[in-house]
């Protein structure tokens, strides 16, 4: 399982299928922001989820993950 689907807490039989992402680097972080369909077993679409995943850049270069269900 990713850290993605463990912050979220999915279902084991459900899988995130990634529809975007973007890059930015501000105030000393590097931050991804994911866009995720939370697909079940049939393949049907049960929620639609933002994930950002920040590192520090500088040391001891922390880590901190977000999510948030807009759908």
């Amino acid at each position: 399982m990713s850290d993605h689907e463990k912050e979220i807490g999915i279902p084991d039989n459900h899988k995130l299928v990634q529809t975007d992402s973007k890059w930015r680097q501000s105030k000393g972080l590097d931050t991804d922001t994911y866009w995720y369909d939370q697909v079940d077993e049939t393949g049907a679409v049960v929620a639609k989820w933002i994930v950002k995943d920040s590192t520090s850049i500088y040391p001891p270069f922390g880590r901190n993950i977000s999510s948030e269900k807009v759908g």
